[in-house]
C-alpha cells in the first residue's frame, strides 16, 4: 500500500506507439491513453508530435521529459534550418534526441519513435532512454508494443500504397488497445512525405478502426 505522505505516481503514457515506413510516406500511430498507477488520468493524451515541416517523433513513457524533450527538438531543428538554410535530416534530428538521452544517462524516461521524409526518402528510427537508435522499416513501442507488433510482423510488406500503411497502423495499434490495458481510448495517425506533415482526421481513423 502507497504510504499517504509519498508523492503522486508520476503521469505515465503506458501506451502504444507504432511507426512504419510505407512506398512513399511515413505513418505514425498511437493510442491516447495517460496513466497514474492504475488510474486513467487522461483519454486524450497526445503522444506524436510534429517536429519540423517533415518529422514527427511519437512518445512513450513520462509525459513531463516527453513534452520537455520535444520542445527542445522543436528548438533545434528551427536553429538548425536557420543557421544551416535547410531543413534537418531525420537521421540527424534522431542523433540530435539520442545525444541528449544518452548524456542524460537514464535520467529521462522517454522513448521514442522518429519518422520523416527528406532526400534519401521516408525513414523511422527507434530510440530508447540510454540513446539507443535503431532504424526499421517497421517498429512498436510501449506497453502494447508486443501486441502491434504481432499485427505488424504478420502483414507489413515492403512498398505498402499510403492507404494500406495508414490501415495497417491503425489496426495494430487497435489491437494493443484490445489487449493492453494502459493502452487506450482512442487512436492519433499522422503521416509525413513529399508533402510534409500532416494529421489525420478522427473520422477518417474511426471509419478504419470500426469498419
Amino acid at each position: 500500500m502507497e504510504h499517504p505522505t509519498q508523492a503522486p505516481e508520476e503521469l505515465k503514457t503506458g501506451t502504444t506507439t507504432v511507426g512504419l515506413v510505407a512506398k512513399d510516406c511515413v505513418v505514425l500511430a498511437s493510442d491516447q491513453r495517460a496513466t497514474m498507477g492504475f488510474l486513467i488520468a487522461s483519454k486524450t493524451a497526445k503522444k506524436i508530435y510534429k517536429i519540423t515541416d517533415s518529422i514527427g517523433a511519437t512518445i512513450a513513457g513520462s509525459v513531463a521529459d516527453a513534452q520537455a524533450i520535444m520542445d527542445l527538438l522543436r528548438a533545434e531543428a528551427k536553429l538548425f534550418e536557420i543557421q544551416r538554410g535547410r531543413p534537418m535530416r531525420v537521421k540527424a534530428l534522431t542523433r540530435l534526441l539520442s545525444n541528449i538521452m544518452f548524456q542524460a544517462r537514464g535520467g529521462y524516461m522517454l522513448g521514442s519513435l522518429v519518422g520523416g521524409f527528406d532526400d534519401e526518402g521516408p525513414q523511422v528510427f527507434y530510440t530508447d532512454f540510454i540513446g539507443s537508435v535503431l532504424p526499421d522499416k517497421y517498429v512498436a513501442n510501449g506497453s502494447g508494443s508486443p501486441v502491434a507488433l504481432g499485427v505488424l510482423e504478420a502483414e507489413y510488406k515492403d512498398d505498402l500504397p499510403k492507404k494500406k500503411a495508414v490501415e495497417l497502423a491503425i489496426r495494430s495499434v487497435a489491437a494493443a488497445i484490445e489487449r493492453d490495458a494502459a493502452s487506450g481510448n482512442s487512436i492519433l495517425v499522422s503521416v509525413i512525405d513529399k508533402d510534409g506533415y500532416q494529421e489525420m482526421d478522427k473520422e477518417s481513423i474511426m471509419k478504419i478502426w470500426k469498419g
